[in-house]
C-alpha cells in the first residue's frame, strides 16, 4: 500500500499544462510476471525507441512504485495506484485520470485491458478524447456484458495479438473486424539464442542421454487447456519408438499433484520431470535442453513458441487458437488437435526423428525473428500511432 506522501507525489499528473500525446492505462505490468505484462513492456520499449519527442503518462491500477522501472522518463511518467482496498485504488485512479484529461487533454488514450474499458469510455467520450482498447485472448473470446461491448464499439480502434483472438472477439461481441488492428507479440532474438545443453542442468534434472520434450506453462487447475496432461498421455506411445524420451515441465501451480499422479498411473512417472518455477533470465538455458517444445494448448498467441524457435527448437501447438500466427499456419511447426494424445504422440515422433524441414534450427530462428522480431512490432506500433 502506498503512503499518503507517495500517493500525492505519484498520482498528480505533470503540473505543466501542455497537451499530452498519449495516456496508457493498465491493470499492472510490474506486480507479477506473465505474458501480458511482458507484451506491454515490449510496447513501451517500442514506444520509447521511436525517438519522436512524444510525451506520455502511464497509470497503473495494481502496481506500486517500482524503483526498477526501466521505462520512466521526464516525458514518460508513471503513476501507481496499488491500495489494500481495490475499490479505493480504483477511485483514486479515476480521480487522477479525470484531472489529467481535463487539464492536459491527451490526443489519445490507450486502455490496456477490457476490465478498464467501461471506465475509459465513461471518462473519454464526454470530453471527445479518442481511445483504443488493447485485447489479448480469452478475456474477450466469449460474449461480454452490454457495457463492455458498448465500450469496444465506441473505441477508435482495438488492438489484439492474433487473428484467432480478433475473429473470436468479433464473432462473440458483434465487433466490426475492420476496427481491429494486429499487434502481435515480439521475440527478442538477441536474448533467445541457440546454444549447447547446459551440463549442470542436464545433471540436475537427470536428462543426460535422454531426448527431451519440454513445456513452459502455468500448472493451475484452471489452466488445463495448456495441454500438459495431454502430453503426459502421449508419452507411452512416444516411448515405444524413443525409449530414451523424457518430458521436462517448467511451471508451478496446484494441478501438479494431479499431473504427477497421472504420469505414475500411466507408467511414465520416471519420464516426467517437474522443474517448478524458473526465472525468466534462466529460461534460455532451459529451452536449450529441449529437443522439442510441446504445448498442445489454446493460446491467444503463444510467445513461448517464438522463444523456443529463436533457440532453434522445433515446436508443436494446438490447431484451433492464436498459435496459428507464430507457427505461420503450420509452416514452421506442428499443429494438432489440442486434446488428442494420439495426434500429439504421432507429431512428437516425427519431430524426434528430425527429418522434417521444420526441425532445422537455424531456419526456425530466422523465420521467428523475421516475422516477429522486435523491429516488426516497433514498425507496426509506429504506423498505428501515426494513424
Amino acid at each position: 500500500m502506498l503512503t499518503t506522501q507517495e500517493s500525492n507525489s505519484n498520482h498528480s499528473p505533470d503540473n505543466q499544462q501542455s497537451q499530452l500525446d498519449c495516456v496508457f492505462i493498465f491493470l499492472e505490468i510490474f506486480a507479477r510476471e506473465g505474458g501480458i505484462q511482458s507484451y506491454v513492456q515490449d510496447i513501451f520499449r517500442g514506444y520509447l525507441g521511436m525517438d519522436r519527442g512524444m510525451n506520455g503518462e502511464v497509470f497503473l491500477l495494481r502496481d506500486s512504485r517500482n524503483a526498477e522501472n526501466p521505462f520512466a522518463r521526464d516525458n514518460f511518467k508513471f503513476h501507481y495506484f496499488q491500495h489494500k482496498s481495490p475499490q479505493v485504488g480504483r477511485m483514486k485512479l479515476i480521480a487522477a485520470l479525470l484531472k489529467c484529461f481535463l487539464q492536459r487533454r491527451p490526443r489519445h488514450v490507450y486502455c490496456g485491458h477490457i476490465n478498464l474499458a467501461v471506465m475509459v469510455q465513461t471518462l473519454c467520450q464526454p470530453l471527445g478524447i479518442p481511445y483504443t482498447v488493447l485485447t489479448y485472448g480469452k478475456e474477450v473470446w466469449e460474449p461480454l456484458s452490454a457495457n463492455y461491448v458498448r465500450a469496444l464499439h465506441h473505441a477508435r480502434a482495438i488492438w489484439t495479438i492474433s487473428r484467432y483472438s480478433r475473429d473470436r472477439m468479433c464473432s462473440a461481441n458483434r465487433i466490426d473486424p475492420g476496427k481491429v488492428k494486429m499487434l502481435p507479440c515480439a521475440i527478442d532474438g538477441d536474448k533467445f539464442t541457440p546454444g549447447a545443453k547446459c551440463p549442470q542442468l542436464l545433471a540436475k534434472y537427470g536428462l543426460n542421454g535422454h531426448r527431451v520434450l519440454m513445456t513452459v506453462a502455468r500448472l493451475w487447475s484452471g489452466d488445463i487447456y495448456k495441454g500438459v496432461d495431454v502430453t503426459i498421455r502421449a508419452l507411452p506411445q512416444i516411448a515405444q519408438e524413443f525409449a530414451d524420451v523424457k518430458y521436462l515441465v517448467i511451471g508451478r501451480g496446484d494441478d501438479q499433484p494431479r499431473l504427477a499422479q497421472l504420469a505414475k498411473n500411466l507408467g511414465v512417472g520416471d519420464r516426467v520431470v517437474f522443474a517448478g518455477f524458473v526465472p525468466t533470465e534462466d529460461l534460455i538455458n532451459h529451452y536449450r535442453l529441449a529437443d522439442a517444445y510441446i504445448m498442445p494448448s489454446q493460446e491467444g498467441f503463444g510467445i513461448v513458441y517464438l522463444e523456443a524457435m529463436a533457440c532453434g527448437i522445433p515446436v508443436l501447438s494446438g490447431d484451433a487458437d492464436g498459435s496459428a500466427d507464430p507457427l505461420q499456419d503450420g509452416k514452421v511447426g506442428w499443429r494438432v488437435p489440442h486434446r488428442d494424445p494420439d495426434a500429439v504422440a504421432a507429431a512428437c515422433r516425427e519431430i524426434l526423428r528430425g527429418q522434417d524441414p521444420r526441425c532445422h534450427g537455424e531456419w526456425l530462428r530466422q523465420e521467428a525473428i523475421s516475422h516477429f522480431g522486435f523491429a516488426s512490432l516497433q514498425a507496426r506500433l509506429a504506423d498505428y500511432l501515426r494513424e
